[in-house]
């Protein structure tokens, strides 16, 4: 199904809101390291095309491993629509970490309540494909000889669409999976965790080794900024709150809520801005991660 220009900003728009179930099993009681760091890469992409015959490319950037999927007509239009309300309208906006204050910013503005139909799905095989990679990962990176270098602890997913260009990318934090595998958070909780965003591109079609992505070591505070802006996507455009809800202070909860979950305290201040009404909130380290989570 190639896409037509006028479509691909539907399919972008559209894959942001569907939900990402992944279901994983309990992981192996075995505590003998299988890998060592550097063997990563190809037992990942060994054991994908043994036992599943996908055809991937993997890179590990520091502590950042990377697997490309490049396949065909990922999305379909699906034959019973799921159905959502629609209750705010979102701009896409990118926090970050400056000079040791996190920055976050969002324009989401409410709007007359409507029902609204999922035009697009992902494919249920390409859900299988994505999900055998994860679990090809999962028993690789828990089975690593960690004595003497740190285990990657993120990695990221790019399945690619090298026939009509667009691509889904999902990062996950390691700790994540294992607490999922033990059963330490829900599947509701891991999927808020992931974070998931789509690309639409012409250097994406044909692009088999995914020489077209920006290869790095995704770090904490890459995760911890773009996790939040992920939450707030979820919060507000699922919707998970109701109309006259106070975004500020929603806003804010997600912010505390992400920073103590990873107990992550490398900033000073944290600017909020709501880009839509022009207001400004400045809090400092101890404030915030006081402020109520719930």
């Amino acid at each position: 199904m190639r896409l037509k220009p006028s479509s691909r900003s539907l399919v972008k728009t559209a894959l942001k809101i569907l939900p990402f179930i992944l279901f994983l099993s309990a992981c192996s009681s075995s505590t003998t390291p299988s890998y060592l760091k550097e063997d990563i890469t190809q037992a990942v992409k060994d054991i994908s095309k043994k036992e599943y015959k996908l055809d991937i490319v993997t890179k590990l950037i520091g502590n950042t491993l990377w697997v490309y999927l490049p396949l065909e007509d990922i999305i379909k239009k699906p034959d019973k629509p799921e159905k959502y309300k629609e209750r705010f309208l979102l701009e896409d906006k990118r926090n970050f970490l400056y000079e040791e204050v996190l920055k976050i910013n969002y324009n989401i503005k409410p709007t007359p309540e409507k029902e609204k139909e999922q035009e697009v799905s992902i494919d249920k095989n390409v859900n299988e494909k994505i999900f055998n990679i994860l679990q090809v990962i999962r028993r690789v990176l828990f089975c690593i000889d960690c004595s003497k270098e740190k285990k990657p602890f993120m990695f990221c997913i790019v399945t690619a669409d090298i026939k009509n260009g667009f691509e889904i990318r999902q990062i996950f934090h390691l700790m994540d999976l294992k607490k999922l595998s033990y059963g330490f958070i829900s599947q509701t909780e891991y999927q808020h965790r992931i974070i998931q965003d789509t690309a639409v591109d012409l250097e994406i079609v044909g692009d088999r080794q995914g020489d077209h992505l920006d290869y790095h070591d995704i770090s904490m505070e890459e995760f911890i900024a773009d996790q939040i802006q992920s939450r707030i996507k979820f919060k507000f455009q699922k919707p998970e709150v109701e109309a006259n809800a106070d975004i500020d202070k929603e806003v804010l909860k997600i912010v505390a809520y992400t920073l103590d979950i990873y107990s992550y305290k490398d900033f000073k201040l944290v600017e909020i801005t709501n880009e839509a009404t022009g207001t400004k909130n400045i809090l400092n380290q101890a404030a915030i991660l006081a402020h109520p989570k719930n």
